[in-house]
């Protein structure tokens, strides 16, 4: 690939895979070819070379408007002057030695026009094509290394791209039929109870007794309640007001101190204590003694279900209880539970669009060009390693 074509070849990401494969193994090819004609001419000289021709543009560009006017005949002789220097000053086996006097040649005459020095130019082409080695072997080097960033990072996604068509395909071998419809019944049915439950505590009995609750649960990391915080759950068991239900004392904390003082003692205190930590309150529900939809497998179900029923009994009604503990044996039939919590992530995880494609095998198809470009591009890869 000429310095030209390197101009006109697309961003290393915008090609396909395919395209991307080819061009990585071109550009390796042609850096291993700059590199074989770099060593056989010698990296020494081609830098002399290059020098060299650097110097010979850099007269002619400086003295090239001196030396064509024609009032200004000491311009032209500085110029030829230095520029018969110049080339007699290279040794006799300087490389490409005849481009520079060819080049000379075209100005040993009495008058000097533009067109002498572009003729001088196209006499030097041939030194400087070859003096260009080095910096089009540093080009080609990057443009290489530019393919093969995008040839593994694009293999990386495709590899990722292969192993989620691969994840769609087996869920539609699950069996979508299997009746999870009990086991999501059992789930629900207890997660109401449960709400229902912490929303009676939280509204009917006293603020202290919640945090009783709260602080023995935090302490249970399966079940997963923040600490509460220390000077409130301290406030809450010594003042009058840790006998009012947390509801009321939330919306006490929203009054103003002068409204406040009808129903407590200490209104500032109250404000500071739960006032100051209202995000906290309002965050507080029943969500950690919940289950998930989907399900977790049955051994984690049943050792959170231990968990909690022991959170549960400081203020849960009995038939709370013993929702979990139906939830709790229904994990413990391992492959009925096992087959109705697969099936209810297969639900959970194909949308329509996904459902869609599997019907028309559109993903089986995607997963047969996912793997060949992969594959593609990952021999491309070990090629040029």
């Amino acid at each position: 690939m000429s310095t030209s074509d390197h101009s006109r070849a697309p961003p290393a990401g915008e090609l396909s895979p395919a395209a991307l494969a080819d061009a990585l193994g071109s550009a390796a090819e042609q850096v291993a070819d700059l590199e074989t004609e770099i060593d056989d001419r010698g990296a020494e000289e081609l830098e002399r070379l290059a020098e060299a021709t650097t110097e010979a543009d850099r007269l002619m560009d400086r003295y090239e408007e001196r030396a064509t006017d024609w009032d200004d005949f000491a311009g032209f002789v500085e110029f030829q002057n230095t520029f018969v220097e110049f080339v007699e000053g290279l040794a006799p086996e300087f490389p490409h030695r005849e481009a520079f006097e060819a080049a000379d040649e075209q100005f040993k005459k009495q008058r000097l026009d533009a067109a002498d020095f572009e003729a001088a130019r196209e006499a030097l082409a041939p030194a400087r094509q070859v003096a260009g080695l080095l910096e089009e072997r540093a080009r080609a080097r990057e443009r290489f290394g530019d393919l093969r960033y995008a040839a593994n990072s694009r293999r990386d996604r495709l590899a990722e791209r292969s192993e989620s068509l691969e994840r769609l395909l087996a869920l539609s071998a699950t069996d979508l039929d299997v009746a999870h419809d009990e086991l999501r019944a059992r789930v629900e049915t207890y997660n109401r109870a449960v709400g229902a439950a912490f929303d009676e505590l939280r509204a009917d009995r006293p603020a202290h007794e919640l945090f009783d609750v709260v602080s023995e649960a935090a302490g249970r990391p399966l079940v997963g309640f923040e600490t509460p915080p220390a000077e409130l759950v301290e406030y809450l068991g010594r003042a009058e007001t840790g006998t009012e239900s947390l509801a009321t004392l939330v919306t006490y904390a929203s009054y103003s101190p002068q409204k406040l003082e009808h129903y407590v003692e200490a209104p500032q205190r109250l404000k500071h204590h739960v006032g100051g930590h209202r995000t906290y309150l309002d965050r507080l529900d029943a969500g950690p003694l919940t289950v998930a939809w989907p399900p977790p497998p049955a051994t984690t179900l049943e050792f959170r279900a231990r968990e909690i029923r022991a959170v549960l009994s400081g203020f849960a009604p009995e038939e709370t209880i013993a929702e979990l503990r139906r939830l709790r044996e229904f994990a413990r039939d391992g492959a009925r539970y096992g087959d109705c919590r697969e099936a209810a992530y297969v639900h959970a995880e194909l949308g329509p669009e996904d459902r869609e494609r599997l019907e028309s095998g559109d993903a089986a198809r995607e997963l047969v060009d996912a793997r060949a470009s992969r594959d593609r591009l990952a021999a491309a890869l070990a090629a040029v390693s």
